[in-house]
């Protein structure tokens, strides 16, 4: 499974119900929402685990303990693990968190007090995936997420240049890099990623 398939899959679009029914916005708007805020938070956890062994090994573990991809098959647990998915884009974020989720808001036309409860419960459901990326690559330890998130987000950036006709492709190819024009179009969003992950690299 490659990111796009999380986000338009069967996993990917029972969330986008569930939170359409919760908060009233259109499946659509999460959809997108997703396709934004999955490498954004992928990106984040690469910088860390990259710049910090601890974060590595942090992760590994919590990977291991509460994020084995049984959320992918039972999509339905997302709104029971809201809180914890707040805590985790909490560590994720820091104190870019308000920052990242005003930026989200305006991208994608969905309200700033909607944004924080919508991504907490997009968050178990990428940490799953990770953590199915994670077993079916044999991974072990904390030392080999770097080149694991850095080839997911490769895999998917490669899928988008390669289906410009889809519309989700087109949002995370800009996000991702390599927009040009699409990218200003998308109100700088890979800027953004950009300049706090300094150059996105």
């Amino acid at each position: 499974m490659n990111l796009i398939d999380l986000i338009t899959g069967n996993a990917g679009t029972q969330v986008a119900s569930q939170a359409e029914n919760k908060f009233g916005i259109s499946k659509n708007q999460v959809i997108s929402l997703m396709a934004v805020a999955a490498p954004l938070v992928i990106s984040y956890l690469r910088k860390k685990s990259q710049d910090d062994p601890n974060e590595a090994e942090a992760l590994n573990n919590a990977l291991d303990k509460d994020h084995d991809g049984s959320i992918l098959d039972d999509p339905s647990q997302v709104e029971a693990r809201q809180q914890e998915g707040g805590s985790i884009l909490d560590h994720i974020f820091g104190g870019q968190k308000s920052q990242v989720e005003n930026q989200l808001s305006q991208n994608t036309g969905i309200s700033i007090d909607k944004i924080g409860p919508i991504l907490a419960m997009i968050a178990p459901l990428i940490m799953g995936f990770i953590g199915k990326e994670k077993q079916s690559s044999g991974i072990n330890s904390g030392g080999g997420l770097g080149d694991l998130l850095g080839g997911i987000l490769g895999g998917a950036q490669n899928q988008a240049q390669n289906e410009p006709a889809n519309p989700l492709n087109d949002i995370l190819g800009s996000v991702l890099g390599g927009g040009g024009e699409k990218q200003q179009q998308q109100g700088g969003l890979g800027g953004i990623l950009g300049s706090i992950l300094g150059g996105g690299r």
